[in-house]
């Protein structure tokens, strides 16, 4: 059976009461991330810039885990403005060009008013 793993990446302005994923088996569940510059802590200005940045922290913790943003099977966004969504997609479909995982949107509301995007993802660690 087997053990689950938490994957510890150190990011500027890391949340301490979560771990960024978990590896659990061929399978990592990377926790809700949000704008936040993963290198400086700074929350970007606008949904493009909070996007890229998610984006980047869930890349960076999927390299840590040992997998990648192609084998990312699921992904599930929450944006607070849905006048955003154009924007969100067009920043999104960078880090996924081809093989889009599945994915749900919904609109919410996040714990911090300047939040404009948080995005969980699972991904595969492939044989």
């Amino acid at each position: 059976m087997p053990k689950k793993e938490v994957i510890d990446v150190s990011f500027a302005a890391g949340n301490p009461i979560l771990s960024p994923a978990i590896r659990f088996g061929n399978l990592v569940f990377v926790s809700g991330q949000t704008g936040r510059n993963p290198d400086t802590g700074e929350i970007g200005k606008d949904i493009r810039e909070q996007t890229r940045n998610v984006l980047e922290r869930i890349r960076r913790i999927l390299e840590e885990a040992g997998t990648s943003m192609e084998n990312v099977v699921t992904v599930t966004s929450y944006v607070t403005n849905k006048d955003n969504v154009a924007a969100y997609n067009e920043e999104y479909v960078k880090y996924f060009p081809t093989d889009k995982p599945a994915r749900t949107t919904v609109g919410a509301s996040l714990n911090s008013p300047e939040m404009l995007v948080e995005i969980t993802a699972i991904a595969c660690i492939p044989d």
